[in-house]
């Protein structure tokens, strides 16, 4: 794939800039009409539609980031020099052409598209119909930036696929494609594991456990709970299941001090026959398949739990492999839950929304990945480079 020059790459991202500066009232037009043909009732997804000046200023903020970056591709991760006169050299590259596929977020657009192309890569972004037109104005922004910059529109595109011309490109792709990353609720993520024939880095599902300990400050587990639960139920680091020790200090006040507080804020409450022995006014989970579920909602589970082995095995046969937290003034006792769970981000004493490329340090994010290969957590720039081995000799034959 060619490389694009560090400076041309960073023209475009200041074109970009330019131009979303300059369309703020064309935006907010096209994202009218997207809000107001959508169905409210699923409330997180419509909360991820909307377009207002603050979230264009985000836009805007997040290609600056990007721009301020160093540059991903190119840059020599080893270098050896055998006996034999044999320079080897392990680069990063661009992974060559991605595929996204995302609902309703139209800041996707932007910082997907702001990351891949400053690593070098084509993009294709199929967002959801949901966001049609903001999406439209969105791309057709940034062929504007790159014919400015004399580059080809084929390094960011829209696709306007129904679900079955989707599963179609997926099966047969009419150009290559080297990794998708499906950014949502586990039915897309069926989806795009059935049929793709690429890399898949599964990003989105969250479905996050925050577990308090026998030796928890108590006043600090209220706090983190309520911002993990209540500060965006639309964010996939949103808090649903809550793990309480059996063994705290005045457990049963404890737990209804935590359900009442939870229900004054609006947090509907679900919980398992332990912990209703306590909250007997409380909907029990029926069905173990709520365990799993994500809920993007104001809702959660608590549930009780009598050793850490036993909240760690939990959350381990439940969580998305997103985010968990540990409250606890017992540093062991972090230490060991922070190893033994499989999460992509494991916490102490904080709060899981901070499962976020700007909030990491890491910048723009193209998603939250809770694969294992070849990254887990934030998709930052750094990222979406790939490797290859460059090899110097000078007539070498192999003996």
């Amino acid at each position: 794939m060619k490389l694009i020059t560090t400076a041309i790459k960073d023209h475009v991202l200041s074109s970009m800039i330019r131009l979303l500066d300059a369309n703020h009232e064309a935006l907010l037009e096209a994202n009218k009409k997207d809000l107001e043909g959508f169905n409210k009732d699923d409330q997180a997804m419509y909360d991820r539609l909307i377009i207002n000046e603050d979230k264009i200023n985000s836009m805007v903020q997040a290609i600056k980031e990007v721009k301020e970056q160093e540059d991903p591709v190119e840059k020599i991760i080893s270098g050896n020099t055998l006996p034999s006169g044999l320079k080897i050299e392990n680069r990063t590259a661009p992974f060559g052409t991605i595929m996204i596929i995302y609902e309703s977020r139209p800041d996707v657009t932007i910082e997907a598209a702001a990351l891949a192309f400053k690593a070098n890569n084509k993009i294709l972004l199929k967002g959801g119909k949901e966001a049609l037109n903001s999406n439209v104005l969105l791309v057709d922004l940034w062929h504007r930036a790159l014919k400015e910059n004399s580059l080809s529109t084929n390094y960011i595109r829209l696709l306007k696929m129904n679900r079955e011309q989707t599963q179609d490109f997926l099966k047969k792709p009419t150009e290559p494609l080297d990794l998708i990353v499906p950014r949502g609720g586990e039915r897309l993520i069926a989806f795009v594991k059935e049929h793709a024939k690429c890399a898949v880095l599964v990003s989105g599902r969250g479905n996050n456990f925050l577990y308090v300990d026998k030796e928890a400050n108590w006043q600090q587990a209220i706090e983190v709970i309520l911002n993990a639960k209540t500060h965006k139920i639309s964010a996939c680091n949103a808090l649903d299941k809550i793990l309480i020790d059996v063994n705290i200090p005045e457990y049963e006040a404890k737990l209804k001090a935590l359900n009442t507080i939870l229900k004054t804020n609006g947090v509907e409450v679900l919980v398992d026959e332990l912990t209703l022995r306590t909250l007997k006014e409380e909907t029990i989970i029926g069905d173990d398949a709520v365990w799993y579920e994500e809920f993007l909602a104001m809702k959660c589970c608590i549930g009780s739990v009598d050793s850490l082995k036993e909240a760690v095995n939990k959350i381990n046969k439940y969580s998305g492999g997103h985010s968990a937290s540990i409250i606890t003034t017992n540093n062991d006792t972090a230490q060991t839950f922070m190893e033994a769970v499989d999460c992509a981000a494991v916490y102490k004493n904080a709060s899981t929304r901070f499962t976020d490329g700007g909030a990491m340090g890491v910048g723009a994010e193209l998603a939250i990945s809770t694969d294992k290969l070849h990254h887990r957590g934030p998709l930052g720039l750094k990222q979406l480079v790939t490797n290859k081995y460059y090899v110097y000799g000078d007539g070498h034959v192999r003996m």
